[in-house]
């Protein structure tokens, strides 16, 4: 099938987008494969406004349906927070509340079935700081009053790296904070998840804290976190074994899942963003099949989904190609593991019904 470019959305200020834009995205064009295959998109964000992101900064359900219909069964989609929509005033740890109301009245619209067959956010991510401790269970009550019918969890990013030139979002050590452990605890409790994503080289802390918290679902983000720019470019012999050792810790914990995706992001190392001509779905899959392959031999495809991470991945292929290449990829895997990677896994992490 055969998706129109929507130049209106390529230009930032009247200027080309440097890269990413649909315009661009539509100079490389492949029919859909396996076109019945369910899919539950488990990785995406909304936003509106946004100045920190170059070249969307917008990104809303018409976006989304833009995206996702381009001849793939995506039959549901999980929205992830993005810092986005907080309210203006009130008390600072409530204010992430304001993205869940955004998001709730999104996935409403798409209920609807004006917008296609796809339940876009049929599960919500939310963002709460855990490091409140016990003190966490009123922002997660006013999530859940926020979206009663979607929220599944809340996502809370602990990435910290001794280089600075990464960009920390924690200081060091917090997934060993008694805080930190105890905001954990609650969102067992309340049979929320955690998603998180980490710096490569801290994935022996997230085991760690996995084993401390063995009620709480945990969905790791992104591969696990894997950079191979900036400090970690050229470094692949080491950062590989790094990584590889890493999540062979985290893997070795039953509650946690682990998102294959966030390979179109610049930190992973590959140049698609920067190509005159966006890179098709074969080159994709030949380049991902290493990386994929050793997180599914790690974890298992019944622990493993497939992620957009739109629109930021977006940045390197399209929706529609990201697809392709995952069921290039995924062409040697049985049936059954195949509906888990693309579908089923998902679905039970985030407790989605009837997609």
């Amino acid at each position: 099938m055969v998706c129109s470019a929507w130049t209106a959305t390529s230009c930032h200020g009247g200027a080309r987008m440097p890269y990413g834009g649909n315009d661009w995205l539509a100079l490389t064009q492949e029919p859909t494969l396996e076109p019945e295959l369910p899919i539950c998109d488990p990785h995406h964000h909304f936003w509106d406004g946004r100045t920190e992101r170059i070249p969307y900064q917008r990104y809303l359900l018409h976006e989304l349906v833009a995206d996702i219909h381009c001849g793939h069964n995506v039959r549901a989609t999980v929205f992830i927070e993005a810092r986005a929509m907080y309210r203006a005033d009130g008390p600072q740890e409530l204010r992430p509340v304001g993205e869940v109301e955004f998001v709730q009245g999104l996935a409403a619209a798409s209920a609807s079935g004006l917008y296609g067959p796809c339940r876009a956010a049929a599960a919500i991510v939310g963002r709460a700081n855990l490091n409140l401790g016990d003190q966490v269970q009123p922002v997660l009550e006013a999530l859940q009053a926020a979206s009663p019918n979607r929220l599944r969890g809340i996502r809370h990013t602990v990435t910290w790296d001794p280089h600075p030139e990464v960009g920390n979002r924690e200081p060091e050590g917090i997934l060993a904070t008694a805080a930190f452990r105890a905001g954990g605890h609650v969102l067992a409790r309340m049979g929320l998840s955690l998603d998180t994503g980490v710096c490569f080289p801290q994935l022996p802390e997230l085991a760690a804290f996995a084993q401390a918290v063995p009620d709480l679902t945990i969905i790791l983000n992104h591969l696990g976190g894997l950079t191979r720019v900036g400090p970690y470019a050229n470094r692949d012999e080491e950062g590989l074994a790094t990584w590889r050792r890493g999540l062979a810790a985290v893997a070795a914990c039953p509650n946690v899942h682990l998102k294959l995706g966030g390979i179109g992001m610049p930190r992973l190392g590959f140049d698609w963003h920067e190509r005159t001509t966006p890179i098709g779905s074969e080159e994709l899959a030949t380049s991902m099949a290493p990386l994929m392959t050793d997180c599914i031999e790690q974890f298992g495809p019944n622990r493993c989904m497939f992620e957009s991470n739109f629109p930021v991945d977006k940045v390197s292929f399209s929706h529609h190609v990201l697809f392709n290449a995952f069921k290039r990829f995924s062409q040697g895997y049985s049936a059954s593991e195949r509906a888990a990677l693309f579908h089923d896994t998902a679905v039970r992490a985030y407790r989605i019904s009837d997609v």
